[in-house]
This record gives structure tokens, C-alpha cells and sequence, in this order.
């Protein structure tokens, strides 16, 4: 019955998912409709430069073995040691799966992945997995930070939007704040294990408890090492710089020079992308679709004289070529590996080499 009750969620939260999509994408093509000429933003994307575009995806790509590096640094701190290059694997098919299936079903994929082929546990996948998310929010705060104060304080004919700008260092402290407190938790030289097994008898029950304090356990391992944290950290860093880079070098290919210095281009395309990527952990659409480019096109228009149709055109072909780049990444991957479409959905498989 429990079995059947988590089925009949999960299919839930992927129709729930699924119809927040189409809603997203409907409510978003009669905004942009009402107020630009689609046709408009089209003629912008066939003006970009094919150049730009081209060194976009390469710095794209150049962030997925940094990913899977940081990824074996968090599983290292917890005494399992894997390859960069399986690694780097197992995080485009975790990612691209997120990307077609509902309810972030790519998490379950890596977790299934490390636990088959490389005997880690499921907590520990979970851990290091929260651990990974944490740092990709300090890391796009601190990027977001240092573009937001580029516009607010040097930004010369940018314009900006202080209502605006003051909602994005909301989200930002608050980030930060939830950033810093999960550490701090998670630093705490508290055991509550012992307790909480001499509390619970049925071997179900008990077997839970046994993974939450696992995944407690490896969290604990990893915020308690500076040295960890300092790679982690760094890898973070370079990971979102060339996230950055790739919105950059898009918008770049689309703004007139004379619109835009090199400099305000660099910040306005750091902060769109922060935006853009807190837009969407909303889980209102499939893989962030329409959320994306809404908070993108939105900072844009904001904080710089670009235009909506521009600014849309710019958020289109970012998001577009990360999402190519991440699903032809996976389906390499994934024939890499030998991964079925159900053990992609974190599903046993019915071979497993």
C-alpha cells in the first residue's frame, strides 16, 4: 500500500509539473505577444554572431568535468573515491533526465548510478548531493553580488531599476542566510543516531532512520573539512563563472557594441543569469522552461537600455544551447555507461554491467 501511495504521488508531482509547463509557456507567449513583435525577436536570433555562439558552447562544455570533478571531491571527503571521467558522466545523465522527467527524477538516475557501479551508498549520493546544491547557491550569490554592485555603484549609462535591484538583494541575502545556517547545522558536533534508534522497533522504520543519519553523518564530514570545502568551493566558482560566460558571449553576439560596453555586458549578463537560475528552482515547469527566460528577459530590460526582443532573443538561445549541450551530453553518457531509460529514472535495470 505504501508502495502504491508513493506511486500515485509521484505521478501527481510529474502531472502537476507537466501542466504548470504548458501553463508557463501559454501565459508567457501572450505576455510576450501582447508586448513585443515575436517576429521581431526572431530577426534578432538569425543577426548573432555564429562565432560567439560556437565559443558560448565550448565554454559551456568546459564546465561539465569541473561539475564531476567537485562531484569527486564531496564523495572523496566521505571515503569513496571515484573517477572524474564516470563522474562527469553520471552528472549529464542525472542532469538531462531532470530535464525530460518530472519531480528531478536525474537525482534518483545519480544516486542509482553511484550505488550500482561504485557501491555508494544512497545517503551518502543524497549528502554530498545537498552539499553540491548548497555551493552552486553561494556560488551564484557571490557572482550575482559582485555583477549587482558593478551596476549599482560603476555602471555609468546603465540604467537600473532600484525596485528592482532591491528585490534581487532580497532573494540574494536570504540565499545566503539559508546557505549559511545549513552549515552551521550541519557543523554542529550533535549525534542524535543512538537516540533516535532506541526509539524505533520495526525494521522498515528503522532502516529509514539509518539513512537520514547516514546522509547526517557524510553532511557532517564534508562541512567539517576547510580543505574540502576550499575545493569545493573553488570548482563552484569556475563552474558558474562559465555558465556566466556562455549568457555573456549569447548577449554579446546580439547587442549592437554601441548599446553596451564589454564590461556592461559582462555584468548585466552575470546578474541574468543569477536571476534566471533562482527563477528556477520554482518547480512550475520542466527543467525551468519559460521561468528562465522570463527572469532573464526581466533583469535585462531592467538594468540596461537592450530591448525586450533582444533581451528575449538572448535568454531563448542561452537556455536553449546549455539545454542541447546537457541532453546530447547525457545521451553520450548514457550509452557510455549502458543506462536504460528506467534505471535513468533511478529504476533497477534489467542488466547492469
Amino acid at each position: 500500500m505504501l508502495g502504491a501511495a508513493a506511486s500515485d504521488r509521484s505521478r501527481a508531482r510529474r502531472a502537476t509539473v507537466l501542466l504548470g509547463t504548458a501553463l508557463v509557456l501559454t501565459a508567457g507567449g501572450v505576455v510576450a505577444a501582447g508586448r513585443l513583435d515575436l517576429s521581431r525577436v526572431l530577426a534578432v536570433i538569425r543577426t548573432a554572431d555564429p562565432g560567439l555562439l560556437a565559443l558560448a558552447v565550448v565554454g559551456y562544455l568546459l564546465s561539465w568535468p569541473l561539475r564531476g570533478r567537485r562531484y569527486g571531491t564531496l564523495l572523496g571527503a566521505t571515503g569513496h573515491r571515484c573517477r572524474v571521467g564516470f563522474l562527469t558522466a553520471a552528472v549529464f545523465v542525472s542532469q538531462a533526465t531532470n530535464l525530460v522527467v518530472p519531480a528531478r527524477a536525474g537525482d534518483g538516475a545519480r544516486a542509482y548510478l553511484l550505488n550500482t557501479r561504485r557501491d555508494v551508498p544512497y545517503a551518502t549520493g543524497a549528502a554530498s548531493l545537498a552539499v553540491e546544491r548548497l555551493f552552486d547557491l553561494l556560488a551564484l550569490a557571490a557572482l550575482g553580488a559582485v555583477a549587482l554592485a558593478w551596476v549599482t555603484l560603476g555602471g555609468g549609462a546603465i540604467g537600473t531599476d532600484s525596485r528592482f535591484l532591491t528585490g534581487a538583494v532580497g532573494v540574494a541575502v536570504a540565499g545566503l542566510l539559508g546557505a549559511a545556517v545549513t552549515a552551521a547545522l550541519a557543523r554542529r558536533d550533535w549525534h542524535p543516531g543512538p537516540a533516535l534508534r532506541r526509539r524505533v522497533d520495526h525494521p522498515r522504520a528503522r532502516a529509514l532512520v539509518d539513512a537520514v543519519i547516514q546522509f547526517g553523518a557524510d553532511l557532517r564530514v564534508v562541512a567539517t573539512d576547510p580543505r574540502v570545502l576550499g575545493r569545493v568551493a573553488a570548482d563552484s566558482l569556475a563552474v558558474w563563472t562559465l555558465d556566466v560566460l556562455t549568457a555573456v558571449l549569447v548577449l554579446a553576439a546580439l547587442v549592437d557594441g554601441g548599446t553596451l560596453s564589454t564590461p556592461a555586458v559582462v555584468a548585466v549578463g552575470a546578474l541574468a543569469v543569477t536571476v534566471g537560475n533562482l527563477a528556477k528552482v520554482l518547480p512550475l515547469s520542466q527543467g525551468g522552461i519559460g521561468l528562465y527566460e522570463a527572469a532573464f528577459t526581466a533583469l535585462v530590460v531592467a538594468v540596461s537600455p537592450v530591448g525586450g526582443a533582444t533581451a528575449l532573443a538572448a535568454a531563448v538561445l542561452d537556455h536553449a544551447l546549455k539545454n542541447l549541450v546537457t541532453l546530447a551530453g547525457g545521451g553520450v553518457a548514457a550509452l557510455a555507461l549502458n543506462v536504460s531509460p528506467r534505471s535513468a529514472r533511478g529504476q533497477p535495470a534489467d542488466t547492469d554491467p
